[in-house]
């Protein structure tokens, strides 16, 4: 069982920025493929980014392509999402997700609230 708990989230007026953080209990960490996805309110959970065990490569909605970045530190069994330039369409709960499919995550965490005001 892995347990995935985010924090960094909370209120951001348009264009500024906040970095989230997903730390997993896991000691199998490393062999995850880590993963956020969002959920607007009336809005199904979508993805929004992904990276491998290697970190070699990144995945990213084009949504957020050029202004989300997605990091992993192995050592600290911890996945990150810098997120720039935040629009008020990025208002959403974000979850840390974690897997061996990019898209079909086993494991989710509990979410964390990210809204950006106009």
């Amino acid at each position: 069982q892995v347990q995935l708990v985010e924090s960094g989230g909370g209120l951001v007026q348009a264009g500024g920025s906040l970095r989230l953080s997903c730390a997993a209990s896991s000691r199998t960490f490393s062999t995850f493929i880590m993963g956020w996805f969002r959920q607007a309110p009336g809005k199904e959970r979508a993805f929004v980014a992904a990276i491998p065990r290697s970190g070699s490569d990144t995945y990213y909605a084009d949504s957020v392509k050029g202004r989300f970045t997605i990091s992993r530190d192995n050592a600290a069994n911890t996945v990150y999402l810098q997120m720039n330039t935040l629009k008020p369409e990025d208002t959403a709960v974000y979850y840390c997700a974690a897997g061996l499919r990019v898209y079909e995550p086993s494991y989710w965490g509990q979410g964390t609230q990210v809204t950006v005001s106009s």
